[in-house]
């Protein structure tokens, strides 16, 4: 183990307290907001690609990541399969072990397999850990523990398991009636199957739900209705040419339809929006593979890698496999979610974080963990670091909370739960599970009269087995949810609206009869949503000596070529370009390119394209161009869509070409934007002093899904240009290229 320093854990936002008479006293003020800076698992580890994580029943955070050179830096040139990582406080990180150690692999894995991409889940007193492996296959492991030791439960999907991109990238689901669901895929296609009662083999029909180039990584969650597939495109894992963006679609039934915020079904053979966060070109590329976490004040944190643009490379390494591999640099980041008009978004749109940021809330303004029973009553017992009776009554707090809270409690037993608001037996509010009528039952106490609302647990639900009850008040709006692994896929929820008379108060844990445990009990200030997403940037004057309207018979003044007119022509108000047999990429560089100068500071240019496009590679767009072996480019391209049948996708593609650094080859990553429909526009914003472009598109104009940036480290200031290659058989047809000083 690696332990590192900790800090004071503190929390990022302050709870008004207030005390009436007859209750004791308040909390005192906590200190102020603690800080991070990405990635977190800097100085713990060197790498956690694929991470996913949950907080154990010990109140603790755990982390999960494929298999990888974690120690590379210390001298090690080996990997550590499925590496896991602890954490109090979602900062700061110690390593914690592998779910597998090297020299005990299961008997039934292929020798030469690599297991990949974990996800981790709880239900029935037991951690499910799931994990693909890279030779095919997805295997599990259970443990009563988060860091193990690990029960190996063998193969649960076979490597031919009926989606078209084979068993990658797995994550499971518990839906809303109890039933689990696994999803899997990666390029290009997505599979959804229902599982069996105790969540350890499929059962029933493999639905495809979503199909995209390089296509992966998905991940479901439940909110207001909604089933959101988190997924990631794009090169995920190539260094400084790593196009990975994170995406989300949502459909109301876990099997989909799943649409994007424009309302692109998933399954449509087009590149996607519905963007949550993108590379920055020049200090996190490749931002991806990501699970979710909420904090103790109810913030959701997207949990994901990305690649660090200055150092992204290992050198050579041994592989689990005992294969020499070059690998990448993805150390673990987190970042706030948001969730605005119905969707999420990483930091309102800001994309990943490179300065340091308010930290997690992860301590209770009052609440215990149990490893004491300080600042709770002694009228229970505590038992193996919780709370236990074995009788009906209630044990309260010492102090109190008040104003807009979150309050939160795991509890097992059949009429065990949490109380909050506590003044008296007659003021108080109340939420437990009833294991004899399988509901989540909700009372309200004012000055006596108690007002009930219940929903349903799933048949399957095991009072038995540790659940989490949060409950969050923000004014005179309660609402309540259950759920067995406090990842938010709550199994059943209660909304209230609260009477006049709900004060401050303390909070405990209660049983209505029996034996009940309670754990990792306590209150914190609720989180303050971010409702208004950041400005996408804007476009200033016209540069009209770097524009082209194409009005004449050819292109305008200032234009050149690179190898020739292929046969381009002017008419009509649109330049026309038949694609060419020709390529622009690695060590083929035989594709005509018509170029101009750009003007000097940051700048946006633009095009609308009517792409005609039907077969492999195809592709027409603009470009900035450095040499033949140093652009950025952005097309429509027509790209095949693997083991889809001859079928091809539409795609956006935003694409850099440069010499990797740590070989000094040339090298080419893709990056996937928005729809592509034949008629688009196309914008790049470049800014010189970092040599970044940023990508946009449009479906007509006026709205643009802005993507992520590239950086290629160009020598001299690159030429605005046009390009039509790759496939002959299409047309580019290019309205205008217009140039504006950016806003």
């Amino acid at each position: 183990m690696r332990p590192i320093p900790r800090t004071a854990v503190v929390l990022a936002s302050l709870l008004s307290l207030a005390a009436p008479a007859g209750v004791p006293a308040p909390a005192s003020a906590a200190p102020d907001a603690a800080t991070y800076t990405n990635p977190v698992s800097a100085d713990t580890v060197d790498t956690f690609p694929d991470p996913t994580m949950i907080r154990g029943k010990d109140g603790r955070w755990y982390a999960y990541g494929t298999t990888n050179p974690i120690f590379n830096s210390d001298g090690e040139t080996g990997e550590h399969i499925l590496p896991t990582m602890v954490s109090d406080d979602l900062v700061h990180w110690t390593y914690a072990g592998d779910v597998f150690a090297l020299h005990a692999k299961p008997s039934w894995w292929p020798a030469a397999t690599r297991p990949w991409a974990p996800d981790i889940r709880y239900y029935d007193n037991t951690y499910h850990l799931t994990y693909a492996l890279s030779v095919g296959g997805i295997g599990l492991a259970t443990s009563p523990n988060p860091a193990g030791p690990w029960t190996d439960r063998g193969q649960i999907v076979p490597a031919a398991s009926g989606c078209p991109s084979g068993t990658i990238d797995q994550a499971m689901f518990t839906d809303t009636d109890g039933s689990y669901w696994l999803y899997w895929g990666s390029y290009d296609t997505i599979c959804v199957s229902r599982m069996t009662h105790d969540g350890t083999a499929l059962t029933g029909p493999v639905t495809q739900i979503g199909r995209g180039r390089r296509m992966e990584g998905g991940y479901v969650v439940h909110r207001d209705g909604w089933y959101y597939l988190f997924y990631s495109d794009g090169g995920c894992c190539d260094g400084a040419f790593s196009g990975y963006v994170t995406k989300v679609a949502r459909a109301s039934s876990p099997t989909g339809p799943f649409r994007t915020p424009s309302g692109v079904d998933l399954m449509d053979l087009t590149s996607k929006d519905g963007i949550v966060v993108a590379g920055d070109g020049n200090r996190w590329v490749g931002p991806g593979h990501n699970a979710l976490v909420t904090d103790l004040s109810g913030q959701d944190w997207l949990v994901y890698h990305a690649i660090p643009y200055a150092d992204p490379d290992f050198p050579p390494v041994t592989g689990a496999n005992g294969a020499t591999l070059r690998l990448t640099k993805r150390p673990l980041l987190i970042d706030r979610l948001d969730w605005i008009d119905g969707w999420p978004v990483v930091r309102a749109g800001a994309g990943p974080s490179t300065t340091a940021q308010p930290a997690p809330v992860t301590t209770w303004a009052v609440g215990s963990r149990f490893d004491t029973a300080d600042g709770f009553g002694t009228q229970w017992d505590l038992v193996d670091g919780h709370l236990q009776t074995d009788a009906a009554g209630t044990v309260l707090s010492d102090d109190t909370v008040a104003g807009n809270v979150r309050v939160e409690g795991d509890v097992r037993g059949a009429a065990a739960g949490i109380v909050f608001a506590y003044r008296s037996p007659d003021n108080r509010i109340e939420a437990r599970l009833d294991g004899a009528t399988k509901r989540l039952i909700v009372d309200v106490t004012v000055a006596g009269a108690t007002t009930t609302a219940t929903a349903a647990l799933p048949d399957n639900t095991n009072v038995d087995s540790w659940h989490t009850i949060a409950a969050e008040r923000r004014g005179r709006n309660l609402s309540v949810e259950v759920s067995a692994d406090r990842l938010r896929d709550a199994s059943a929820a209660v909304a209230i609206t609260l009477p006049a008379g709900i004060g401050n108060g303390r909070i405990g844990a209660v049983s209505r009869s029996g034996a009940a445990q309670v754990d990792n009990l306590g209150a914190a200030p609720l989180y303050a949503p971010v409702r208004h997403r950041v400005a996408d940037p804007s476009v200033g004057a016209k540069l009209a000596a770097y524009s082209d309207e194409f009005t004449g018979s050819a292109p305008g003044a200032g234009w050149s070529w690179i190898r020739g007119n292929p046969g381009v022509t002017v008419s009509g108000g649109a330049l026309s370009w038949p694609t060419q047999n020709a390529e622009l990429a690695l060590g083929d560089n035989s594709a005509s390119v018509l170029v101009r100068d750009a003007p000097s500071g940051d700048y946006v240019v633009e095009t609308k394209l009517d792409f005609d496009g039907t077969r492999g590679n195809q592709q027409a767009g603009m470009i900035l161009y450095g040499t033949d072996d140093r652009f950025i480019k952005l097309v429509h391209s027509v790209l095949p869509l693997n083991n889809g049948g001859g079928a091809v996708l539409q795609q956006t593609e935003f694409t850099k070409e440069d010499t990797r650094a740590s070989t000094s080859q040339v090298t080419s990553g893709p990056m996937f934007g928005g729809p592509a429909p034949r008629t688009m526009w196309l914008r790049m914003l470049y800014q010189p002093e970092t040599r970044t472009a940023r990508m946009a598109s449009s479906r007509d104009g006026v709205t643009w899904e802005w993507g992520g940036s590239w950086t290629a480290e160009f020598a001299a200031p690159p030429r605005i240009g046009l390009i039509s290659m790759n496939a002959s058989g299409a047309t580019g047809r290019f309205d205008y290229v217009r140039t504006y000083a950016a806003g």
